[in-house]
């Protein structure tokens, strides 16, 4: 294997943190319908099945154990060109006995080495630090099935100018990645002026300001990032398309406050890319960009539609980290309560629900299709109710099985 300057720092520096303990995830993962939550996100259109084949590329220190732990039925496949994290890696797959996870130390560029093909590949956070993320991308899709998908995360370069910022310092100022170094650099980020990008990243925490953990982003030899338009060039150039945003309520002026400017109607009206676009540079801290793609010809039939009754025969499955928040005190009148997806980021991104709607998100069980539930909850298919399935479904708090609809 030839020297990398990025194999050598992750054998140095693991990342993610090694984690001892997965348990919390594991427990998450109980719930059925957390599962098929996931899997009807990345096949709308399939019927839920427990046992697939997965390759995460760039597995870490317990990325690949994790999958393979909250997936008992799915068969997985690591591989890392760091061998710290690959022995973090097998500790964990020998503490949880996970006879369902094989780990190899491969480059990703060499994927095909494996003789396998996969129905997911996950590969977050590692094409942005390859020499030519391009090779990258067409070695995953070499081993990726006809049908499969694969979830992808790169950076995004607006939320990102205050890392840029301090890898420029560092690198100015020759900062390295000793214990001594790090400890310094953490005391001369405890005192960034407060309105410093990189604080805006961190969302104003200065307690999120320690070097240690910021050693991957500040001190790393090597990463790029892409914006929207640059991010759809990436995926088409190599004969792949973008199924959908992993979260896609951010992207989308349909949601959040942008909904209720002037410019939400001129949004609308622009093509689904553009409005994305537009979006990145509207929202501005977008850091990463997380994002499931799949190859040509399958986009249309993974889309979920609202312009006929076919949306009757969709089952809604909550997304797992979905709550209704019902504190009377802070509801605007008319209102019985606020469903909040817990991974967004943005703050403006949920969904105030009246007392029927609330009634018809209560009955979601991951197993009636809309139509059921209109049923058991007495309300007639109208134009508000198809619109607030659509509005549950952009602003990513359900997923939806569209199997029984085509």
């Amino acid at each position: 294997m030839t020297s990398d300057p990025i194999r050598e720092f992750y054998t140095d520096h693991p990342y993610p943190p090694p984690l001892e303990n997965l348990d919390r995830a594991r427990d998450l993962w109980q719930d059925e319908n957390v599962h098929r939550a996931e899997y009807h996100l990345l096949w709308p259109d399939k019927e839920y099945r427990a046992g697939f084949d997965v390759l995460v590329a760039g597995c870490g220190t317990w990325q690949g154990a994790k999958f393979a732990l909250c997936h008992p039925g799915a068969r997985v496949v690591g591989i890392d060109v760091s061998t710290t994290s690959l022995e973090h890696t097998e500790a964990l797959k020998r503490k949880y006995s996970l006879t369902n996870l094989e780990t190899r130390q491969l480059p990703i560029e060499n994927v095909a080495d494996l003789g396998q093909s996969f129905d997911l590949i996950v590969c977050t956070g590692v094409l942005h630090h390859l020499v030519d993320p391009d090779a990258g991308l067409r070695a995953l899709a070499s081993v990726l099935r006809p049908d499969g998908a694969m979830y992808l995360m790169v950076y995004a370069p607006y939320g990102r100018t205050g890392v840029y910022m301090l890898q420029e310092y560092c690198r100015k100022l020759g900062i390295e990645t000793s214990k001594e170094e790090i400890n310094d650099l953490t005391a001369a980020l405890q005192a960034l002026p407060e309105h410093h990008p990189l604080l805006s990243l961190m969302r104003g925490s200065r307690g999120a300001l320690n070097a240690e953990a910021l050693v991957d982003a500040l001190l790393n030899p090597r990463d790029r990032t892409y914006s929207v338009p640059q991010l759809f060039d990436f995926v088409e150039r190599n004969d792949l398309t973008l199924q959908r945003w992993y979260w896609q309520a951010s992207y989308s002026p349909r949601c959040g406050d942008i909904a209720n400017t002037p410019h939400a109607t001129r949004l609308a009206a622009l093509p689904e890319r553009d409005q994305y676009t537009l979006m990145e540079l509207w929202r501005g801290l977008m850091a990463n960009h997380d994002f499931v793609v799949s190859r040509r010809g399958n986009d249309e039939r993974l889309k979920a539609h609202f312009d006929d009754d076919r949306y009757l025969n969709y089952v809604p499955v909550r997304r797992a980290w979905t709550v209704c928040l019902q504190q009377q005190q802070q509801l605007p009148p008319g209102a019985a309560g606020v469903l909040v997806n817990q991974t967004h980021l943005f703050q403006d991104l949920f969904v105030i629900v009246d007392q029927q709607e609330k009634r018809i998100f209560e009955a979601i069980d991951g197993r009636r299709s809309v139509s059921e539930i209109l049923g058991k909850v007495g309300v007639e298919d109208a134009p508000p109710i198809r619109s607030f399935f659509e509005k549950l479904w952009w602003s990513d708090q359900v997923v939806f099985d569209t199997s029984k609809a085509q």
